[in-house]
């Protein structure tokens, strides 16, 4: 084996370096009175035997362990050199360690189960191995040697490359904050230990013996959401530094914190740990209070980053969100400005609801020039040209405005279509564009309600000595409907025999008479009593037609 002697200053500046971080174990455990509790164990309650005993087991263990590296490693008739009497206080810490570790737990979890004479001894057996943890760091300072250099293994001795890892102390402690948290340690009883006490305190804890997989856990599809990583530095294969390299440079793991518990203390690891993007470093062995408020303090900073990006992934969003409502905002107004301008349009000759049906059904379809059976329907005032010809205009418009009021809440009524309107002449259509199954009857009786009203204005008419009554007429049949017009003022019109053939019915009625046709009586006979008046010359025809005076209408 090589000896201090035999290497420079800087290479024993090294060794005792990692003498230290080797001393400096995560865990603080001893021995003591193991053999005796164990001997008691049988006078404790069987739940009390099932907390204490499997420890108690474990520290006797460790204790037989720290005995035998003793007897062996600083045996003064070896006269072991400095370099050994460094291997051997690393020899010391691992079971020393557990020991010390166990006891701590031993001491929080027996509560009330045990009487307070065991309690006492398990204190004993804490303060003693915390008394020969002080005995190892003075046994460093009496080794007297410093190295950079590692030791290469001789006969008897241990490697110092290939040194066990260690168990991490834990303490009474607690945390406000709990999460799911992945722990990487090499050494068994190090994650076994610091999983029960983690689990303790609330949190979800799972283990990884290395860096590749805790890795593997990190990546797994599906699989865990970690809040946390508590790793150890000193690992096989991917060690502590490694796993913080490739986490920090894969950017699903870049956010997850990183709590690196390391044996070594110095200024050198510890910036190496923060640089590779470590949340916090804290060397072995530690206080557990200053751990548990570690952790609290990494996952309020987590949970503050997530809901941080939470809100930009919001904001992210909203801004997209308006972006694109910008984007369209000037199409949209322009589609509902001629979607605006077309209802009005359209309520020049439908009424309001239908205007809205063939706007939202995308009805300029609706408009184009078709073939369709239709009722249609035309009206005037008997004797207005005689009232225009000797009153003043404004009056002539007062008693226009009251006549289309009442006429034309009539037609939205029925469901009428209002080809046009001149003065006090209207024509009216049904069937078209929205089809009615019942459009002759709608035809009738609308005919029938606009002579009630015609009725009740002609009372004021007659009051202000005007001789004005309502004549109508009725014609069914086909007729070719559709727009008419140019750009900028479009009618919608229906074209054919039957818009004459009410036409002049229309001008043969007498005032208050309904006259329909002959095909629209059949349809409409059991609604309507009529009186025949014959046939009837009409201008344009050139056969008599048969008329009939609607008396009455079943409404």
């Amino acid at each position: 084996m090589t000896q201090l002697d035999d290497v420079s200053a800087a290479e024993r500046s090294e060794l005792l370096r990692h003498l230290r971080h080797e001393l400096r174990t995560p865990i603080n455990h001893i021995v003591g009175y193991s053999e005796l509790l164990l001997e008691s164990a049988e006078e404790l309650s069987g739940e009390a035997r099932g907390v204490l005993v499997p420890d108690l087991h474990r520290i006797d263990s460790a204790g037989r362990e720290l005995l035998s590296e003793v007897n062996q490693l600083l045996d003064p008739a070896r006269g072991s050199s400095s370099i050994e009497l460094a291997q051997a206080c690393h020899a010391l810490r691992v079971p020393l360690n557990a020991v010390i570790g166990y006891s701590e737990l031993l001491l929080e979890e027996a509560g009330e189960l045990v009487h307070s004479d065991v309690r006492a001894d398990i204190e004993k057996i804490r303060a003693a191995g915390t008394q020969l943890m002080g005995m190892v760091g003075t046994l460093i300072e009496l080794s007297g040697e410093e190295s950079s250099g590692r030791a290469a293994p001789g006969p008897g001795t241990v490697s110092l490359g290939h040194l066990p890892s260690r168990e991490l102390a834990t303490g009474v402690g607690a945390v406000s904050l709990a999460g799911s948290l992945l722990v990487a340690d090499d050494d068994a009883l190090n994650r076994e230990m610091l999983s029960r006490r983690l689990t303790r305190l609330g949190h979800a804890v799972t283990l990884a013996e290395n860096g590749q997989e805790a890795l593997d856990f990190l990546r797994q599809p599906g699989g865990t959401k970690f809040e946390l990583v508590l790793s150890d530095i000193a690992m096989p294969g991917i060690d502590g530094y490694d796993l913080l390299r490739v986490m920090k440079t894969d950017d699903a793991l870049r956010e997850i914190p990183v709590i690196v518990l390391s044996a070594s203390d110095d200024v050198e690891s510890v910036a190496r740990c923060i640089e590779l993007g470590a949340e916090d470093s804290l060397g072995k062995p530690f206080e557990p209070r200053l751990l548990w408020a570690r952790i609290n303090a990494a996952l309020e900073r987590k949970q503050l980053r997530d809901r941080e990006a939470a809100h930009l992934q919001t904001i992210s969003r909203q801004a997209a969100e308006l972006a694109e409502w910008n984007h369209t905002l000037e199409e949209r107004v322009a589609r509902q400005v001629e979607e605006l301008e077309q209802t009005n349009r359209l309520r020049r000759f439908l009424s309001p609801q239908l205007a809205d049906v063939i706007v939202s059904s995308g009805g300029d379809q609706l408009l184009q020039s078709h073939r369709r059976e239709v009722a249609v329907l035309f009206c005037d005032l008997r004797g207005f040209t005689a009232f225009s010809a000797h009153n003043e205009p404004e009056e002539i418009m007062r008693v226009l405005g009251a006549y289309h009021l009442a006429m034309g809440e009539l037609i939205f009524e029925f469901g009428g279509t209002l080809e046009r309107f001149a003065g006090d002449g209207m024509m009216v259509f049904f069937n078209d564009p929205i089809p009615y199954d019942d459009y002759p009857a709608r035809a009738v009786r609308m005919a029938g309600a606009m002579r009630e009203r015609a009725a009740h204005l002609s009372i004021d008419w007659q009051k202000r000595g005007y001789d004005l009554a309502l004549g109508i007429g009725i014609a069914q049949g086909y007729a070719t409907v559709g727009k008419v017009g140019f750009e900028g003022r479009f009618d919608y019109a229906a074209i054919g025999p039957v818009t004459n053939l009410a036409a002049r019915l229309c001008d043969a009625a007498a005032a208050d008479q309904i006259l329909i046709n002959q095909r629209l009586y059949g349809i409409v006979e059991e609604l309507v009593e009529v009186e025949s008046i014959g046939t009837l010359d009409l201008k344009g025809f050139s056969a008599p037609m048969a008329a009939f005076n609607v008396v009455a209408v079943s409404m």
